[in-house]
């Protein structure tokens, strides 16, 4: 049997409370860590969250982590899911559970205390691992150890019935493939999501961009990107895809998931806040998308230092830069290191005039004011952010110089 060692998370005195108030009510056995903290843990990977699987009903669960001294939130009692609180970590803990319906994004489900049968509703055979308080790792599929140790992303049982249990499986395929896998793609998992893309039309924009932005945000996603590509599921998230060449590129100059989601599109405003709005991206990353469209005609890998300031000035760090690594993507070979300094290090000033500078010179208030002050910002960023001779330059475009 394999035995999970050298785990400070299963030794750790809040975990060892959960557990201990869990047996105390269901006997030894009646609990057990299950998915991502056993197969990071066998892939030598960071553990995240905790989450533990158990006999004991929700109302159960509940009363035993209060009995226990413990926090007891009922995060998701309709699907036998109460959150423990212990020294300020929270655990996850879901009763056993069998699928009685589906229809493609929810289940109904019936609790049980056979653990075959939790198992068999999970996605994949490396997240249908438990191990108990004592880090024995139990394997129902018989194949979930393997899987792990070999990088493999692998439907449990047919993968067109955990698909259609929920389309969103197909987009977890690929983002744990991008995280986890290594190798080929499983075929068979494939093939299933090729059959099945359209599937993804009936899930929530929510978790549909979700699913997206954590494939994104993989090390090394570009062969998962490719076989979604591939599969038309990437044509079924994002139709205003085009080829992967710049996202390919990008990938190893930026490690940030939206500036490797701009690549994606092309350079385009409107485009980006269509996609975005559709699928309804956080606010920030659909504004950064959108800011680096707008700014990107202001930019180029040519740029003097003050032509760097002035797009900087006009549209702010952040779009710059994004606009200058999509750029980079596209000519990696050239040095835009100073460019990228000044996007992310160098703070515009505020403009040095204002209205009441323009009444000083006798300029009733009206659109003349405005005007002025358009003209002197112009010539401001064009000679680079002179810090003196504001009101020289200023009088100069109330009153022409003669001669």
């Amino acid at each position: 049997m394999t035995v999970l060692t050298g785990q400070d998370w299963l030794t750790a005195s809040a975990t060892r409370s959960v557990i201990a108030a869990l047996e105390a009510a269901g006997g030894p056995g009646c609990a057990r860590f299950v998915g991502g903290c056993v197969r990071n843990a066998l892939m030598g990977r960071p553990i995240d969250d905790i989450d533990i699987a158990t006999t004991l009903k929700p109302e159960e669960t509940e009363k035993a982590v209060r009995a226990a001294g413990l926090k007891a939130v009922p995060t998701g009692i309709a699907h036998g899911t109460v959150t423990a609180v212990a020294e300020r970590r929270p655990f996850e803990i879901t009763t056993l559970r069998r699928d009685v319906t589906t229809d493609g994004r929810n289940a109904t489900v019936a609790f049980t205390d056979d653990w075959a049968e939790d198992a068999a509703r999970r996605d994949f055979r490396l997240n249908a691992l438990y191990a108990d308080g004592e880090g024995r790792v139990f394997d129902p599929t018989g194949e979930g150890v393997a899987d792990a140790e070999a990088g493999r992303i692998i439907f449990v049982g047919d993968p067109h019935t955990r698909i259609r249990e929920d389309y969103l499986r197909i987009l977890r395929f690929f983002r744990f493939f991008a995280w986890y896998g290594r190798g080929e793609s499983d075929a068979a998992g494939l093939e299933a999501c090729r059959e099945l893309a359209s599937g993804i039309t009936r899930l929530s924009a929510e978790r549909v961009s979700k699913e997206l932005m954590k494939l994104l945000a993989a090390e090394d996603p570009r062969p998962a990107m490719a076989a979604m590509a591939d599969t038309g599921v990437l044509a079924q998230v994002l139709p205003e895809a085009g080829g992967l060449e710049l996202f390919d590129a990008v990938v190893g100059l930026s490690d940030d998931p939206v500036v490797r989601l701009m690549t994606l599109f092309p350079v385009d405003a409107d485009a980006m806040r269509g996609a975005a709005e559709r699928l309804r991206f956080p606010n920030a990353a659909r504004d950064r998308l959108v800011a680096s469209a707008l700014a990107a005609p202001d930019v180029s890998l040519e740029m003097t230092p003050a032509q760097g300031r002035a797009a900087v000035y006009r549209h702010r760090g952040r779009a710059v830069e994004d606009a200058l690594l999509r750029l980079w993507a596209a000519a990696p070979d050239r040095d835009v290191s100073a460019l990228l300094a000044i996007a992310r290090d160098w703070t515009p000033p505020r403009l040095p005039v204002g209205g009441k500078d323009v009444a000083r010179l006798g300029v009733a208030p009206g659109p003349e004011t405005g005007r002025l002050l358009k003209a002197f910002e112009d010539g401001w960023i064009a000679d680079d952010f002179p810090t003196d001779g504001h009101a020289e330059r200023l009088s100069a475009l109330v009153i022409p110089p003669r001669g």
